[in-house]
């Protein structure tokens, strides 16, 4: 059977040549006798493989020394309660709400400490990246809270557009478009993103913390919530998720085979300019963001028709293009471009709006 082009925003698509090794491996993994899945997590097999994603990832982001970075559980959903019991101090924070998942933190964080939304989108549909002036900021608050692409809505926060907050900590969730893009990691205190939306499988969450943020917890706070127990411990103070951190390591080792991210960053921006230009030429879709604001991962439109809508999706699955229903939240449809879907997928779904737009435009 042939592979579909998954456009599904999570888990996302995975490059081919990733499958194709972690398939060849899964019996004996390099002469182990054992697969991955099978493998202790305190064996030197393990070892060498989470050091060496590690090793890859520093590379491919350009994480400081003075930076850890930390294999979790949970998804980006611990981390909205995680980022607040480990960083409280003055028990203030700023949110910056973009769309639902930075919604979502907000609201988790109010249980622990005292938050602010500066800005939010919220008002018109999470349609357009609200503004953020640096005099809407507290320089008390323990740490200013973003969400660098809002993978509902289709929109994005470019490293220019994030405001100089002086001493206090920026902390982003960048689970929808982690590795797709260069961002300077020396700006935050903490990133941190799911896996499953450009990484690799679902099952483990990666956080990037800078080392002054590695503080002692209240006494309350559960043993697995503290980072300093994950970081004394190299992210294996529990059983990690071994074989999604191998996939992880896998997809580390091709973006370095493609160029890196600045390699990554180029394809992605061409992908993007493909779909939102027929998008824009189109007489039947129109695209449901500001323009200044668009996603390159997560790339959102309308015929203005459900009926059409549904239609739409159904046969581009019948054509092997899957997973282009819209969020319930935004209608339409939803094509996620991440780093492993190839030219070639875009290509198909274009050639595909064309075809749909010119059987079902009004008087056809």
């Amino acid at each position: 059977m042939a592979r579909s082009f998954n456009f599904s925003a999570g888990p996302g698509i995975l490059p081919e040549p990733v499958l194709h090794q972690a398939a060849s491996e899964m019996l004996d993994y390099k002469g182990s006798g054992m697969s991955v899945m099978e493998m202790s997590h305190r064996s030197k097999w393990y070892e060498d493989i989470q050091n060496k994603a590690e090793a890859n990832l520093r590379e491919i982001m350009g994480i400081p020394e003075n930076y850890k970075v930390l294999f979790l559980q949970g998804g980006a959903h611990l981390q909205f309660s995680m980022i607040p019991l480990n960083l409280k101090n003055s028990g203030k924070a700023d949110f910056w709400i973009t769309g639902n998942w930075s919604e979502k933190a907000f609201q988790e964080a109010k249980k622990y400490i005292s938050v602010q939304p500066v800005a939010s989108g919220k008002a018109n549909g999470f349609r357009a990246i609200p503004e953020v002036d640096v005099s809407m900021l507290s320089p008390e608050a323990d740490y200013f809270h973003m969400t660098t692409n809002n993978t509902v809505c289709g929109t994005r926060i470019r490293g220019c557009d994030i405001p100089d907050t002086g001493k206090v900590p920026v902390v982003a969730d960048m689970s929808s478009n982690i590795l797709s893009e260069a961002y300077d990691v020396s700006k935050f205190g903490i990133i941190y993103a799911g896996a499953q939306k450009n990484m690799g499988p679902a099952g483990v969450t990666v956080v990037i913390i800078r080392d002054d943020l590695i503080r002692k917890t209240e006494p309350w706070v559960p043993t697995m919530l503290q980072y300093a127990i994950h970081a004394d411990n190299s992210s294996l103070y529990n059983t990690p998720p071994c074989y999604s951190i191998y996939l992880c390591g896998l997809v580390f080792e091709w973006i370095k085979a493609q160029g890196g991210i600045p390699a990554i960053q180029k394809a992605n921006e061409e992908k993007a300019a493909l779909l939102y230009a027929a998008i824009d030429s189109s007489t039947l879709y129109k695209g449901l963001v500001e323009k200044k604001d668009r996603s390159l991962m997560n790339v959102t439109f309308a015929t203005g028709s459900e009926d059409l809508d549904k239609k739409f999706a159904k046969e581009a699955d019948a054509l092997g293009m899957a997973n282009l229903k819209g969020y319930r939240t935004m209608g339409g449809m939803r094509a996620s471009i991440y780093n492993a879907m190839p030219l070639a997928g875009v290509e198909a779904l274009v050639a595909f709006m064309k075809e749909f737009e010119a059987k079902n435009k009004p008087g056809c």
